[in-house]
């Protein structure tokens, strides 16, 4: 029983953290507006243009969608396909969620993180800078990747055991409603 005693609270430092992460990296979006704001307005009032500052917003738009995916995970905010399941009990939900998670989730996480090492590493071994003159940190951006996956990877582990305790009467089950839009 120690075990189970332990879950919720693992679930709720693995939420925790997500929530930490995703609610973190939203002021990018503010920043990224900001600094859009500012390239168009030097472009075309001042004929400046920067090649740093439009890299910074392709890396600050990077940064929001791969460091955000875990949260959205986490607020069931991806895209789903849900002819029967939003017509199931929570706990048939649950059963989807859990072999979604299992089969689908995990292993494909697995396999991005595993295919994308080399080519991260790589960047690394030759700390890949912009070719075009912009910010010398490519190699950071690529690590993203890799980041992204253990996000998703926690939050998977985090899924999970949601789903079990929910099979097991021990959580409430999803009373997210997806609206249908006509």
């Amino acid at each position: 029983m120690q075990t189970a005693n332990r879950d919720p609270v693992l679930l709720a430092w693995l939420d925790g953290f997500t929530e930490v992460v995703g609610r973190s990296i939203a002021w990018l979006v503010i920043i990224m507006m900001l600094v859009q704001f500012a390239i168009v307005v030097m472009r075309y009032v001042f004929s400046i243009h920067s090649v740093v500052m439009q890299e910074s917003v392709m890396y600050m738009h990077a940064m929001v969608f791969m460091l955000g995916a875990a949260w959205t995970l986490r607020h069931d905010g991806h895209v789903r396909v849900d002819i029967f399941y939003r017509k199931l009990s929570v706990r048939g939900r649950a059963w989807i969620d859990l072999f979604g998670t299992l089969f689908l989730l995990i292993p494909v996480v697995i396999f991005i993180a595993w295919s994308s090492f080399g080519y991260v590493r790589s960047s690394w071994a030759i700390l890949e800078r912009s070719p075009d003159g912009g910010i010398p940190g490519v190699f950071l951006l690529k690590s993203l990747i890799l980041v992204m996956m253990a996000l998703l990877l926690l939050q998977g582990v985090a899924q999970l055991i949601r789903q079990v305790l929910i099979l097991r009467g021990k959580a409430p089950g999803n009373t997210i409603e997806h609206d249908e839009v006509v």
